[in-house]
């Protein structure tokens, strides 16, 4: 049977120095304390564990804390044991000439970015709960490299039921992020010998850097008042498209043209990614069914709880043709990489209703932020046209010819993260550049809004 102190002390790094255990010891602890390595207030570990775990006698040990006890580093009680006493501890110097930390802007506008505030914190933690005390042993092992069953079988029915996607739990695969499922697809295509994918000519560049790192290029599609025109060239083997909701234009592929890029898929044997990325929110219109149901052989379905949840929950899904689906998994690796509780926790909150829950309600915090956007810029701008305002998270107010940059710039003056429409388009596209700024309205918290609103009137022409 162990000894009391070998299982209930508690672990302390220290590498004595000088000459002799006990001075090296003494010194050791005093720096420390001295450099707030030791908070006042921190218990240390008795003078018999502590000896035992650096091998040395343990007079030694209660020598030094004596020691430093009499100096004041220390405070020693009957029935407390020996703690750190209550000092002010001077921090290291900075180094001169340091730069003094960003603050960042005061309001943050950016789009794809949803109300952190409002993660649905409790719900959260009983789903947690509830999901940790069903969960099997084997769940907390390193795991089928698709990710947990739970969560693909919870997924494949709701995005079943709520998008229109044909889903078997067998070809979803769970994913670290939208960019990890990216990522992932960009090796499977070029393993496959595709060398081009078309993408949309306004798009997120981080998106068109993920397919390049993985040696495909990219190729910018046209654009028109009808959205993107997926005609992909002859050179293309996959096309990248958001077809409920564009990014960052706004507006839903024409019904003509999700038929045209799927029979292009069926007659030339390419493969279409489509990036859903926010299809839960839609205000104005009933809710454009996902592309992936036309053909799921031919369409990869990809999704995320970034919008409708958090980004830093690292969870994205993809719905995979059957062609597709175990390369996919060998791609991501021989073991799941997603934390497991995390995963079992989502399909709790799936299968309870709560996230149905969660996303109603959001929508409707959305929709008033929304709909306070558009009144601001009617009655303060209006020259400025407000587009793409029937689904998402942001909008993209149109400005009068070259007037964008100055619109940022006079953004940041205010305290505004804000972004042109610049930004987003392709280097090598062909259309006509826009001058517009893409303002999303899910970051700020709802006591925020009101400035927010105030400070973007301002920037406005």
């Amino acid at each position: 049977m162990p000894e009391p102190w070998a299982t209930l002390g508690i672990d302390l790094h220290l590498e004595p120095s000088g000459p002799g255990l006990r001075r090296g010891l003494t010194n050791a602890l005093r720096e420390a304390v001295r450099t707030g390595r030791l908070a006042p207030g921190t218990r240390l570990p008795s003078s018999r564990a502590l000896a035992a775990d650096l091998g040395v006698a343990r007079n030694t040990v209660a020598d030094a804390y004596a020691d430093l006890v009499a100096e004041g580093w220390l405070t020693a009680r009957q029935g407390s044991g020996t703690r750190v006493a209550d000092r002010a501890v001077v921090p290291p110097a900075a180094p001169a000439g340091r730069p003094r930390p960003h603050t960042g802007p005061r309001y943050d506008l950016r789009p794809g970015r949803p109300d952190l505030a409002s993660f649905p914190r409790a719900e959260w933690l009983k789903a947690a709960r509830r999901a940790l005390a069903a969960a099997p042993y084997d769940a907390l092992g390193y795991g089928d490299p698709r990710g947990r069953p739970e969560l693909r079988a919870a997924l494949a029915g709701y995005l079943a039921r709520v998008r229109g996607v044909r889903a078997d739990p067998e070809r979803v695969l769970v994913c670290g992020g939208f960019a990890h499922g990216l990522e992932t697809l960009g090796a499977v295509l070029k393993a496959r010998g595709v060398h081009t994918v078309a993408v949309e000519s306004y798009g997120l560049d981080v998106h068109r850097d993920l397919l390049t790192a993985a040696g495909l290029r990219t190729e910018p599609l046209p654009f028109d008042e009808r959205g993107t025109d997926p005609r992909p060239s002859a050179d293309a083997g996959a096309v990248l498209l958001t077809p409920a909701h564009q990014f960052p234009m706004g507006v839903p592929l024409h019904p003509d043209r999700r038929a045209a890029v799927v029979d292009w898929a069926r007659r030339t044997g390419g493969v279409v990614l489509e990036d859903d990325y926010d299809g839960e929110f839609r205000y104005d219109r009933q809710p454009v069914g996902a592309l992936q149901g036309l053909d799921p052989d031919r369409v990869v379905y990809l999704g995320t709880a970034s919008k409708s949840l958090a980004p830093g929950l690292r969870l994205a899904w993809a719905v995979l043709p059957p062609g597709l689906a175990e390369e996919a998994a060998a791609a991501k690796g021989a073991v799941d990489i997603c934390g497991v509780l995390d995963q079992l926790t989502l399909a709790e909150f799936l299968a309870s209703g709560a996230y149905d829950r969660h996303v109603r309600a959001a929508r409707l915090r959305y929709r008033r932020r929304r709909d306070a956007l558009v009144g601001t810029v009617a009655a303060h701008a209006p020259e400025v046209r407000v587009t793409g305002i029937a689904a998402g998270l942001h909008a993209v107010l149109r400005l009068p010819p070259g007037t964008e940059r100055p619109v940022v710039q006079a953004a940041a003056w205010h305290g505004l993260a804000l972004y042109g429409l610049s930004l987003f388009r392709h280097p090598e596209a062909g259309t006509e550049p826009l001058d517009a700024v893409v303002v999303g309205y899910g970051t700020p918290p709802d006591h925020a809004w009101a400035g927010a609103l105030d400070a973007l009137r301002r920037a406005l022409p």
